[in-house]
Parts: C-alpha cells; sequence; structure tokens
C-alpha cells in the first residue's frame, strides 16, 4: 500500500502556515486514493501533539544536533528514508526557499518524478495531474505526473490551510546517520522575528524603483503595517540597497500569492509578475499609466505615490479607528 509523507517546515517554534496547507493537499489526495498520510517533523518533539492535530497516521519525529538548521543533504537524507519506511508514493514540501532545495533533493534521492509551484491539483486523475504557471505566469500548464513517486511542491498561499480535525497519529522517534553531510550550517541569520514575510502573508505592500531610495519605503511599510501585511520589494529596489533581498518579489526572490497586493512605484516587469502574478487582487499606484502593472492591476491609481499611498494610509487608519 502507498502512502503520502509531508515536509513539516517549522519557523520559530512553531508550524508554518504553509505547511498546514500541505497537510490539505496530503488530506485531499488521501481522500481521493485511500491511502495514508504521514508528516515528517524535524528537531521539533515539542510540536508533536500539534502536528497530531492535522489528521496524519503517523508523525516521524528525527532528531539530530546536526539537523539543528538547515541541511540539504541532511534533510534529503533522512526525509526520503522516512518515506521509504511509510512506503511514501507522494512527498509533498511547501514551496519556500527550504522547500524547493529539499524537493528536488529528495527527488533526485528517490528517482522520482518532481513538479515545483503547484497552484492546482486534479485528485483523482490517473495519471497524477497537477497544474502549475509556466513562461513566467503568462500561461497555466497541466502536467500529467507518470512516475510511481512524485515529489509535490506547492506554491504558498493557494491551497486551503487544513484546520484541526484532531487525531492519534502514531509517533516514530529516529536520529538519522549524518555522518555524510558535506556542508554544515554554522550559523543561520534571520530577520527582526516581528518582521512578517512575504511568502506567507495575504496582504503585501510592495515598493519598486518609484520609491526613489530606503527612506522612501517609510510610506511603504506605514501602509503594511495598518494592513497587518507584509513589505515586499522589487529587484531594482533590492539591488539598489534600498532594502534586504528577504523582502523581494519575484523570478529571482520570492513567489507569493495574496489575497491583496498593492504595487506602488513598480512598473511590473515580466520577472517582478512571475512572482505575484497569481494574487487574488492587485492594486497599482504608479505615475505611468501605460506600464505594464498598471494594465495588470484590478485597480490602478495614477499618480504620485508620496501623494497618494500616505492619504491611503490615513484613511484605513479611521476605519480601523471606527472598528
Amino acid at each position: 500500500m502507498s502512502g503520502i509523507i509531508v515536509w513539516i517546515e517549522t519557523k520559530n517554534g512553531q508550524i508554518k502556515k504553509l505547511s498546514k496547507e500541505c497537510a490539505f493537499v496530503a488530506k485531499s489526495i488521501s481522500e481521493a486514493k485511500n491511502i495514508p498520510y504521514a508528516a515528517f517533523l524535524v528537531n521539533n518533539s515539542e510540536l508533536i501533539d500539534e502536528v497530531k492535530k492535522l489528521g496524519f497516521k503517523k508523525i516521524y519525529n528525527t532528531t539530530a544536533e546536526e539537523l539543528e538548521n538547515y541541511s540539504s543533504e541532511g534533510y534529503a537524507a533522512a526525509f526520503s528514508n522516512a518515506g521509504k519506511e511509510f512506503n511514501a508514493t507522494y512527498f509533498i514540501v511547501g514551496g519556500s526557499a527550504l522547500g524547493k532545495d529539499l524537493a528536488g533533493r529528495t527527488a533526485a534521492k528517490t528517482n522520482a518524478g518532481l513538479s515545483t509551484d503547484i497552484v492546482e491539483i486534479d485528485y483523482t486523475s490517473e495519471p497524477f495531474k497537477v497544474i502549475k504557471p509556466v513562461y513566467s505566469g503568462n500561461l497555466l500548464a497541466e502536467t500529467e505526473m507518470n512516475g510511481e513517486i512524485k515529489v509535490l511542491s506547492i506554491r504558498p498561499n493557494v491551497f486551503t490551510e487544513m484546520e484541526d480535525v484532531g487525531g492519534d497519529a502514531e509517533v516514530v522517534t529516529n536520529s538519522p546517520d549524518t555522518q555524510n553531510i558535506r556542508a554544515k550550517v554554522v550559523k543561520a541569520i534571520q530577520a527582526a522575528l516581528e518582521v512578517l514575510d512575504v511568502a506567507e502573508a495575504d496582504i503585501i505592500c510592495s515598493g519598486g524603483r518609484g520609491v526613489g531610495g530606503p527612506d522612501g519605503f517609510d510610506v511603504v511599510k506605514d501602509l503594511a503595517k495598518t494592513l497587518g501585511g507584509a513589505v515586499g520589494a522589487s529587484r531594482v529596489a533590492v539591488d539598489e540597497g534600498w532594502i534586504s533581498y528577504d523582502h523581494q518579489v519575484g523570478q529571482t526572490g520570492k513567489v507569493v500569492s495574496p489575497v491583496l497586493y498593492i504595487a506602488s512605484g513598480i512598473s511590473g516587469a515580466i520577472q517582478h509578475f512571475a512572482g505575484m502574478g497569481t494574487s487574488k487582487f492587485i492594486i497599482a499606484i504608479n505615475k505611468d499609466p501605460e506600464c505594464p502593472m498598471m494594465e495588470k492591476a484590478d485597480f490602478a491609481i495614477e499618480g504620485d505615490l508620496f501623494k497618494i499611498v500616505p492619504v491611503l494610509n490615513e484613511e484605513l487608519l479611521k476605519v480601523k479607528s471606527r472598528a
């Protein structure tokens, strides 16, 4: 009997929202194919009770000092071994930066078919079919996965977040062989804890060349704070050093799918649109009415962002104060 195994990615001692979306995908495949699904958890034993609530049949609780920080080789070896023990034919990871790395490594180790950035799945299809953006998001491709083993990488904020369904999963604790790890993370440098990751945010306020410099992001940050969203940026803004890379949205940054994406001073080059084109609602603010972002937006505002964004923020604060 085959099965499904999901990597539970964590951050600051919490299960990432994206992993709960992966759990929903696993449950959906499980129901369609009548096969069980298991979780793969690394060095987070304190989260076992939380993981159990997501309905898994088994939890492979992997502990190893060498895996305290993400290790490409170590995680892939442990994940593929857990999958082999569970007889998994589906390996599911979230499409985060680490998840994309793990997906490729796992596919190579298990000789599996790999599909990344998935936005839709035909759960009952034979052969198994998934849909993903191609050509910088200009088209959607339907892909048949014919191999016995399949590795799926899920685009963030596309699938439903798994609700707590309860369960009494069997916990299998193991300590994998880490002697063959050739590269070790000595120190992990991360953004301030209060900074919301654009990859998982429902609302993103982004700035581009039009903000003019580091100080120009102040109005964008104020708007994001008011809306409870994350701050994003185009590649130009990051390359100029106006904001750090972890805010970059686009083909060479993070791929996002928020409910609302507000682009201030972003022309909308195809590389940027490839990273946020699946946003459910796009608002563009730009002086140039003919730039690509204005044409692709659901709502476009022509004008100076430094006059428009503060007014928008002020009005939103008024609404919040009355709520």
